[in-house]
């Protein structure tokens, strides 16, 4: 019995160990399948910087066939310059390295440009599109998409920044100010002191188009600063009292909704 209890603890001394080994198998089997799970997604946030890079020009080059060829204008242009200037005036290959680095960087600058402008284009028109658009300002706006809609799937979205409380319309127009008027309404109750202003997103006159809205938002920021980062936040919580979060809001998906996708009655209108 001595023998077999030595035995038993001889073996029992050998268990953390291979508790131990069979752990580092197990998160190295799991550290090998999250790496798999990344490589085939085709989400950006599971990409690194190389394959963001080519996900974007492959994005891009479906909406603007001429990108290519804008991209190597924009990468040599800046090396045939190097390499006059380096010929004529001398130390050639640190010019023409140099011509090379800004090379690079000015066909990123282009890539980041037209992938911007095939956004646009690729969502223009959808419902919802302008959350695309909200998704682009910079962190100083505090951005709510789709704080009320209608049955005939007309939106409002709101954005709270340095340019003020702004809240953005799509859909008909007739339909659309209804919506918005009544969204100020509620909003002025509790964004006491700000001025609500409305925008309808489209092409016709009056209205905003979806690849313009930024840029209208930003050089409201720039013109006159309304609200500092502190207020803007306190007035996007103040403002989440007033969101609708029950019945078919709470249903709509994220960013544009799909062609023929209605929502159901018993919403706002």
């Amino acid at each position: 019995m001595a023998d077999a209890a030595a035995r038993n603890g001889k073996g029992a001394a050998k268990d953390p160990k291979a508790a131990a080994k069979d752990a580092k198998a197990q998160a190295k089997s799991a550290k090998k399948a999250e790496k798999a799970r990344k490589k085939a997604s085709k989400d950006p946030a599971d990409m690194g910087r190389i394959r963001q890079i080519i996900r974007a020009y492959q994005v891009t080059h479906e909406y603007d066939r001429a990108l290519p060829y804008i991209l190597l204008g924009a990468f040599l242009l800046p090396i045939a310059i190097g390499v006059v200037v380096g010929l004529t005036w001398g130390y050639a290959f640190n010019v023409i390295f140099a011509g090379v680095m800004v090379g690079i960087l000015a066909a990123m600058f282009m890539l980041v440009r037209r992938a911007k402008a095939a956004t646009y284009k690729r969502y223009a028109g959808k419902t919802g599109s302008a959350e695309v658009a909200l998704s682009m300002l910079s962190k100083k706006w505090i951005s709510t998409p789709v704080i009320a809609a209608n049955r005939n799937r007309d939106v409002v979205h709101r954005t709270v920044g340095p340019g003020g409380l702004v809240l953005i319309g799509e859909g008909d127009a007739g339909r659309v100010r209804q919506l918005l008027a009544s969204e100020v309404k509620k909003h002025e109750r509790v964004a006491y002191g700000v001025t609500v202003t409305t925008v309808i997103m489209g092409d016709k006159e009056g209205q905003v188009p979806l690849n313009k809205l930024v840029q209208m938002l930003a050089k409201r920021g720039y013109r006159k600063q309304q609200l500092t980062s502190g207020q803007a936040m306190e007035y996007s919580r103040r403002l989440e009292a007033i969101a609708s979060k029950s019945g078919p809001m709470a249903n709509l998906p994220k960013g544009p909704l799909p062609k023929g996708a209605r929502i159901q009655r018993g919403g706002q209108r």
